[in-house]
C-alpha cells in the first residue's frame, strides 16, 4: 500500500458486520468517487483537467486522469496526427467533452484547448500579415492545386504555381501534413480573410541570373524532364529548363522522335545554343 501509519486518507464504507462490529473500508472506491466529483466540478466550471497519455487504442488514446479516459484521434490536435504513438507518456491538459458516471466513460479533448489558444493568436497573427512578410506556418491540408497552411489562427493558401520555380506535379511530393514551413505573404484580403502565400518567392528567381550563368557555347548537364514530338526538355536547375530540339540530337542519325535518343530521367550533357 502507498500509505503509512499517520497518513490521513479518504475511505468509503463498503460493508458493516454487526456481529463482529467490523467495518470494511475501501480507499480505491473513495478515490474514484473523488475523481468523479472533480470531473463533475470541472465540467460545471468549463475548466480543464490534467492527465497522462497511457496507450494507443482503436480510434484514439487512453489517458489517466485518476481513472482511464478516452481521447479520440480527432481531438488530439488541430491537425491530423500521422503517428499517435508520439504522444504516449506525455502529460497534457484536456477539456472534458462528455462523461457518464454510471458507465464509467469519460471523453476528452486536447483540440478544444488548442482552438481556444488559436483564437487568441489570431489577432496577433493578423498584425503581421503584411504583403512581403516572411511568416511561419504549419501545413494543415494538401490538395491537387495547393497547400493550406495554418499561420496561427488564420489559414493561407500556397498555390501549386507558387511552390517552386521548377516543375511540381503534386504538392504531396514535396510536403506532408504537419510540416513546419516558412512562406511569404503575397496578398492579404482582410475583408474576406484570404491569404495568398508563396514558397518559391523566398528564393531568388533563377532566371534573374540565367543570362550570365548560361552563356552561349557553355557546356551544361541536366535531367530530361519531358519529351515532345519536337524535342526534349532538360532541367538544368530548379526553375531552369532548356530545350534540345529534335534537329540538335544527332549529327549522323535521322531522328524521327526524341524518344529514340532520350528517355525521361536521363542525365545528359548539352551545349547552350541560345
Amino acid at each position: 500500500l502507498a500509505v503509512k501509519v499517520g497518513d490521513v486518507i479518504d475511505v468509503l464504507v463498503e460493508e458493516w458486520e454487526n456481529e463482529n462490529g467490523m467495518m470494511v473500508l475501501s480507499k480505491q472506491k473513495a478515490d474514484q468517487r473523488r475523481v468523479w466529483d472533480i470531473i463533475s466540478e470541472i465540467c460545471d466550471q468549463d475548466s480543464v483537467i490534467e492527465g497522462k497519455i497511457l496507450s494507443r487504442i482503436k480510434g484514439g488514446l487512453t489517458v489517466d486522469i485518476g481513472l482511464k479516459a478516452f481521447l479520440p484521434g480527432s481531438q488530439v490536435d488541430l491537425h491530423p496526427v500521422r503517428n499517435l504513438d508520439t504522444f504516449i507518456g506525455q502529460t497534457q491538459a484536456f477539456k472534458i467533452l462528455q462523461y457518464n458516471r454510471k458507465r464509467g466513460n469519460v471523453v476528452l479533448s486536447r483540440r478544444a484547448i488548442l482552438e481556444t489558444e488559436r483564437e487568441s493568436l489570431r489577432s496577433e497573427t493578423i498584425k503581421n500579415l503584411q504583403e512581403g512578410a516572411i511568416v511561419d506556418g504549419v501545413i494543415k491540408n494538401i490538395t491537387d492545386y495547393g497547400v493550406f497552411i495554418d499561420l496561427g489562427g488564420i489559414d493561407g493558401l500556397l498555390h501549386i504555381t507558387d511552390i517552386s520555380w521548377g516543375r511540381v506535379n503534386s504538392p504531396g511530393e514535396l510536403f506532408a501534413t504537419g510540416d513546419k514551413i516558412k512562406v511569404k505573404v503575397l496578398s492579404y484580403d482582410q475583408q474576406n480573410q484570404r491569404v495568398s502565400l508563396g514558397y518559391k518567392q523566398i528564393r531568388e528567381d533563377p532566371w534573374g541570373v540565367a543570362e550570365k550563368k548560361y552563356v552561349v557555347n557553355t557546356r551544361v548537364s541536366g535531367k530530361v524532364v519531358n519529351i515532345t514530338n519536337y524535342g526534349a526538355f532538360v532541367e538544368l536547375e530548379e526553375g531552369i529548363e532548356g530545350l534540345i530540339h529534335i534537329s540538335e540530337m544527332s549529327w549522323t542519325k535521322k531522328v524521327k522522335h526524341p524518344s529514340q535518343i532520350l528517355t525521361i530521367g536521363d542525365m545528359v550533357d548539352a551545349v547552350v545554343l541560345d
